[in-house]
């Protein structure tokens, strides 16, 4: 007769359904999206967390301002400091409208200190919230994910915000009859029989650049949250049955190794993001 720790054994969920489970979201409808493009399914959680993450990102910023001295700064008014200036120098090599700089540099620090915020939520223990929240709702079956970017939905949307922006410069900085012009002329050059190959290059571009944009960071986050799944396993499975020294070695020198690496990775995306929206903003000042 099985014992009772071998019946619970027996019912806990392998590998394959753990990642699964993990990876799926808290969505409006409760069953997965089955499709990239579905707008019928709203990710609950993805929703929370950057919505959340955001406006702490405000307040920190607005905290900065408000405490700003002109005299000797603390640590946290330093490390503000530090981040505008590197963002500021950053926007003036790229975007040479001094007016423009005026919303897009503080812009940019939003969006670098918000997809920090985002990207960070890997660093937490991974099933720390998940096991919250099924406490919470007394379910223990309960989705629920963290990262908002390791989701493909929030790194599009923040992509086409981005792109909205460009447009928006295109048409301030050229006029509608300026970047029209440009749309059908560039950049093979102004001849009728090159105005839709022209117009098709330029849909083209504005597509790779928002996608690339989003996808980029959302690879990224993605690849990272799976392997601390798989190094959470590591640990899950020795501490199962109680043997196996070296996955409890692995487990430990992995996640370390692993958390540390992922550093580099969480900040340094979202410089690149801050970056090529810069660009991308930048690009919009520009004529063909």
């Amino acid at each position: 007769m099985a014992t009772g720790h071998e019946e619970a054994a027996a019912q806990a969920p392998n590998a394959g359904d753990y990642i699964v489970h993990h990876l799926t979201h808290l969505n409006s409808t409760g069953h997965k999206q089955a499709s990239i493009i579905d707008f019928s399914v709203i990710n609950v959680d993805t929703l929370f967390y950057s919505v959340t993450l955001g406006l702490i990102t405000v307040f920190v910023l607005w905290l900065a301002a408000r405490k700003a001295t002109s005299g000797v700064p603390g640590r946290f008014q330093a490390a503000v400091e530090f981040l505008v200036e590197m963002v500021a120098d950053q926007a003036k090599g790229i975007i040479h409208s001094e007016e423009s700089r005026k919303y897009v540099a503080p812009l940019a620090l939003t969006v670098f200190v918000w997809v920090f915020l985002m990207n960070a939520m890997d660093f937490l223990p991974l099933d720390m919230l998940p096991n919250l929240w099924q406490a919470i709702t007394g379910d223990h079956h309960a989705y629920m994910r963290v990262v908002p970017t390791a989701d493909l939905n929030a790194t599009l949307g923040m992509s086409i915000g981005v792109l909205l922006l460009c447009i928006y410069y295109n048409v301030k900085i050229k006029g509608v009859g300026g970047w029209v012009h440009e749309l059908f002329t560039a950049p093979f050059g102004s001849h009728p029989v090159l105005y839709p190959i022209n117009f098709a290059m330029q849909l083209i571009e504005f597509a790779a650049k928002t996608i690339s944009h989003g996808m980029r960071l959302f690879g990224n986050m993605y690849a990272g949250e799976l392997v601390f799944m798989l190094i959470a396993l590591m640990g899950a499975a020795w501490s199962a049955n109680g043997t196996g020294v070296a996955l409890w070695v692995g487990h430990i020198l992995a996640g370390s190794i692993w958390a540390i690496f992922h550093i580099l990775i969480v900040v340094l995306q979202a410089f690149i993001f801050m970056m090529l929206t810069l660009v991308y903003i930048g690009q919009a000042h520009e004529g063909h």
